[in-house]
């Protein structure tokens, strides 16, 4: 209870005005968005066969890999000899299967299952994000930029006994500075992004250019090296398709080679269960290895659906934030919609994909720079992540540094950032429109 105001007429309403005043609510981010999913069900349009097709993908994507696949409810084989996880819905689990980071992160348990010997490093913590780490440098000072798994399977009840193969010491390397972390990039609504052609993303790039030039935004595309078609898929797009995309994420996540990456990785001796690529088409069956099966699940999973008003969110707020990202400039990277070309599976052709992205890659600036090229990316280049799905998304930027929209938004300012006038402009906002403009965000 306030105490009683005595004052003179004039004084006690300028008394009371300011009370008033520091009794409203700072803005601040609404948070995941309760309900729903709103994502995780097969895209609409796809035929009896391609839906078959879209549920075994999803069987596989969830299914627990072991090192000899015989391990009960652990059916997958070819975990190892290192690895972040054991399943792609491990990682890409919330809110549902094919999105990002959960809340638990599985990675702890996951240390010394079935007897494993590792130890948890202290990046990887039980409320934190599913996390993968890589070296700027090796230890002669050339360029690393490689994932360095967490675990091995050294100790576990069903690795060779042979296998001796020791976990890093990321101890060390965390002492000299040298890691750098990733986390998962959604992937619903990923068969869009893969169907949208590169003449679209080259036209976005050219249009409004008066606007970009005058908020400081350019951005450029990364290309493959030998066709040199845009690459789009990853952190910095370094990934052209889905299929490449899952093939390198199930060698280097869980260690299991593939038809795409056949070979094994650097490894102890004696710790090959299996013979490579250990995931293939049965030739017997005809039938399609994991990889054709999660690249199909990814491709034909619906995008997030939006919500035009939420937890005591009003859908008057929602559409104000709507103009006011817009009017800051953040429309310039995050572009709204891209158009699908002409696509095998007619479920995704000549499609609005509304991802809130340009594809693009732009200079974040020195704050989220971290030191790594990949194709044409430089180390402070990062491809503009879609926001479809941001109002079920718990971890923020590529490293999962922070759960919340502010500090996200005000992370993309540093020397050099192409983000910096926006920000500028977000932070000119008064309370009102500020709070309008993350709750709009949480509504996609």
């Amino acid at each position: 209870m306030y105490p009683t105001l005595v004052c003179k007429p004039v004084r006690c309403l300028l008394l009371v005005a300011s009370l008033a005043c520091l009794a409203q609510a700072q803005p601040k981010d609404p948070g995941v968005r309760s309900g729903v999913p709103g994502a995780g069900g097969f895209i609409a349009g796809l035929t009896p066969q391609q839906i078959a097709l879209f549920l075994d993908g999803q069987g596989a994507f969830e299914e627990v890999d072991s090192v000899s696949g015989t391990l009960p409810g652990e059916p997958g084989a070819g975990l190892g000899p290192s690895f972040n996880m054991n399943s792609c819905a491990g990682c890409h689990k919330f809110p549902a299967a094919g999105g990002a980071s959960p809340a638990v992160n599985p990675q702890v348990a996951l240390a010394t299952l079935h007897g494993a010997n590792n130890v948890v490093p202290a990046f990887i913590k039980v409320d934190g994000p599913v996390r993968e780490a890589r070296f700027q440098q090796n230890s002669d000072g050339s360029p690393d930029g490689g994932v360095h798994d967490l675990y091995v399977i050294t100790g576990r009840s069903d690795a060779p006994s042979t296998c001796r193969i020791q976990q890093t010491d990321f101890g060390a390397q965390l002492a000299r500075h040298n890691v750098i972390f990733r986390i998962p990039t959604p992937t619903f609504g990923a068969g869009l992004i893969e169907a949208i052609e590169d003449a679209a993303i080259l036209a976005n790039k050219s249009a409004n250019a008066s606007a970009k030039f005058a908020f400081g935004i350019s951005g450029r595309e990364n290309r493959t090296g030998n066709d040199g078609s845009i690459t789009r898929f990853g952190w910095k797009a370094q990934n052209k398709s889905l299929v490449i995309f899952a093939g390198e994420a199930y060698h280097v996540e869980q260690g299991v080679t593939n038809e795409a990456f056949p070979n094994p990785r650097e490894t102890g001796p004696g710790c090959d269960a299996l013979g490579h690529p250990e995931d293939h088409t049965d030739f017997a069956t005809g039938k399609g290895g994991d990889l054709t099966a999660f690249a199909f699940f990814m491709r034909t999973l619906a995008p997030p659906a939006p919500v035009t008003s939420y937890d005591h969110v009003s859908a008057t707020s929602i559409q104000r934030g709507h103009a006011l990202f817009a009017q800051v400039g953040c429309v310039y990277c995050h572009t709204e919609s891209l158009t699908t070309g002409p696509a095998s599976i007619s479920a995704l052709s000549g499609k609005s994909a509304r991802l809130f992205s340009d594809l693009l890659v732009h200079d974040m600036g020195s704050g989220l720079a971290d030191g790594i090229a990949q194709g044409n990316a430089r180390s402070d280049e990062f491809r503009t992540a879609p926001l479809w799905g941001l109002g079920q998304r718990i971890f923020l930027l590529h490293d999962g540094r922070t759960k919340d929209l502010l500090e996200a938004i005000q992370s993309h300012s540093s020397q050099g950032s192409e983000a910096n006038t926006s920000v500028g402009v977000f932070n000119h906002l008064n309370d009102s429109d500020t709070q309008d403009l993350l709750n709009f965000l949480r509504s996609l």
